[in-house]
């Protein structure tokens, strides 16, 4: 289960597989139709995704940034010296570093992916840049089976880093079922700095994920492209747009391939009809109020002891950690 890379980095592998065609034939069995998110990131919907964290609409990774930039003093102070720092769906892109750099002594930088490739990247950058860090990946389903590795150095305190709002493309169950994973998994006294996009005015989301240059629209239908090409669907690109919708009262917007035509195609030899007008959901982007994430994170065995936001309240990290220190 452990595979050296380079340096002293080693891998702690799950093997967790996926399954592409069988995930796609079980979302469009359901009602309403869906592709799971996750299939998103090819190559070209990582790159497109990239290039939507710096759209203008786009306010989620740039107010979390200034947020982090404003407070990473007061974030370090609370999450104290020698900690191990668990990042789900590792990073590795600024945001890790910055809390990296800030902490004091950290033991260890444990990410945490499906996804072997990108995983082994991460772990090789950033033990090239903290050479004095111990750097011990898991490749996982973080939702699946998997435990903490044991480290050369006990630290004080696990923390999980997991920023960017991702906790908001889980539906409340499945994030309430992952926070209490973690609390599980991390042990006694740790502790995790969330980004939580919070509810606001309903112009500022919808542009969000509907952007004037159609860069977003490209990223939804890249996963077209991208069934084409592995399932083999020949689907035309021009029979599916790009569609959202903001639910006010839910405070969730729901992003959607529309049926521009009708559609007749095989996914591993089940055959599916499509019809005009009929939407296929791939993602839910959830936003809170303080008081509704605050009562999730209750329903996990967490309390919020901390929350950072921005000047206008858009976004915020959270410092949660177990109740009664259990």
């Amino acid at each position: 289960m452990h595979a050296e890379l380079r340096g002293n980095v080693v891998l702690h592998d799950y093997e967790p597989k996926q399954d592409f065609a069988a995930d796609v034939v079980a979302g469009l069995r359901e009602t309403p139709r869906r592709i799971p998110s996750k299939y998103f990131y090819d190559d070209m919907g990582s790159a497109l995704f990239e290039r939507i964290c710096e759209l203008p609409e786009y306010y989620l990774t740039r107010t979390e940034l200034t947020i982090m930039r404003a407070h990473i003093h007061e974030m370090e102070h609370v999450l104290g010296p020698r900690c191990a720092v668990v990042e789900p769906g590792s990073g590795s892109g600024l945001k890790t570093r910055m809390l990296l750099s800030a902490l004091d002594d950290p033991v260890a930088y444990i990410p945490l992916d499906i996804s072997r490739e990108l995983l082994l990247e991460t772990a090789n950058a950033i033990a090239a840049d903290y050479p004095q860090l111990e750097v011990a990946p898991i490749c996982a389903d973080y939702l699946g089976p998997w435990e903490l590795p044991p480290l050369k150095r006990e630290a004080q305190r696990n923390v999980v880093f997991f920023p960017g709002s991702t906790i908001g493309n889980m539906e409340p169950d499945e994030a309430q079922a992952f926070l209490r994973k973690l609390h599980e998994v991390c042990g006694p006294g740790a502790g995790m700095l969330v980004g939580v996009d919070l509810r606001k005015e309903s112009s500022v989301i919808r542009a969000a994920y509907d952007d004037a240059e159609g860069v977003t629209r490209d990223f939804n239908l890249n996963l077209i492209t991208r069934m084409n090409r592995e399932l083999g669907t020949h689907i035309p690109e021009r029979a599916m747009s790009h569609y959202t919708h903001y639910d006010e009262q839910a405070g969730r917007n729901a992003s959607f391939l529309l049926a521009r035509e009708p559609l007749h195609f095989e996914v591993a030899g089940e055959s599916f009809e499509i019809k005009p007008g009929e939407r296929i959901l791939v993602e839910h982007s959830y936003k809170f109020s303080l008081e509704q994430f605050a009562e999730l994170a209750a329903g996990a065995g967490l309390q919020v002891e901390h929350v950072w936001t921005d000047e206008w309240g858009w976004f915020s990290v959270q410092y949660l950690t177990c109740v009664n220190g259990l």
